[in-house]
């Protein structure tokens, strides 16, 4: 990717799409991109945290990991998304950890660049809080995900948000492994398997790391049908 993509796809990110250009002119003159292969550590739970990230290609995971040694993924983020704000601009700890599950290329943004421009620069504040809004709004909908849909109706979503047509078949790569899909829809990979299995019927054929979609409409559909109806027909 170019120098003029990468200010691009940051510039349209939710942490900086609503600052003047001015002041974004100023912040993205100040960071060096990084690049990270697949399962590098790009920050531990519990470090202090003074960096916000913008994911520029690829997939990064946030996890915590339990008293009990227990993994739980909390998050996958991938171009144009960001992570770590809350944690950076409270100049507290990072609550996750962060790891790359493909290579990647990410944005550092210092946390402490922008909370120094706010006083000089109020409507950045403004910017910060329409950021804040869109990364709630889009916690609600995860939330909603998890409550409102069945197992497979998660699943049909997730291929959804790969398919690159709006209509008729298409192929689609599975970005990571089944077992950090599983933990990003809050499902064991036992029940990523059978709702694989169960989406053969809305005509969704998977082979490893590639899905076969034969209707991108009908599963859209399937998606959006009553829960209680999604289950009984795929049983």
């Amino acid at each position: 990717m170019r120098p003029n993509d990468d200010w691009r796809v940051a510039k349209e990110s939710i942490l900086l799409s609503s600052v003047p250009d001015q002041l974004l002119d100023t912040i993205l003159s100040q960071t060096e991109i990084r690049t990270f292969g697949r399962g590098t550590t790009i920050f531990l739970q519990g470090e202090p945290a003074e960096i916000v990230y913008i994911v520029l290609e690829g997939w990064v995971k946030l996890f915590r990991i339990s008293q009990n040694g227990a993994e739980a993924v909390v998050g996958v983020f991938t171009k144009g998304q960001s992570f770590g704000e809350a944690a950076a601009f409270q100049n507290d700890v990072y609550p996750v950890g962060a790891e790359a599950v493909t290579d990647c290329r990410v944005m550092p943004v210092s946390a402490g660049l922008i909370l120094g421009l706010m006083k000089p620069h109020p409507e950045l504040c403004t910017a910060m809080l329409a950021s804040t809004f869109r990364h709630l709004h889009a916690l609600v909908a995860q939330v909603e995900q998890l409550k409102a849909h069945t197992g497979a109706q998660r699943v049909a979503e997730f291929l959804l948000d790969l398919c690159p047509v709006d209509e008729g078949g298409c192929a689609v790569t599975l970005p990571y492994d089944k077992v950090l899909i599983a933990g990003r829809l809050g499902m064991k990979p036992e029940s990523l398997s059978r709702s694989f299995a169960r989406l053969k019927e809305i005509g969704v054929c998977v082979n490893q790391n590639h899905a076969a979609i034969s209707d991108v409409a009908a599963l859209r559909a399937y998606v959006g049908e009553d829960p209680a109806m999604a289950w009984s027909r795929v049983h």
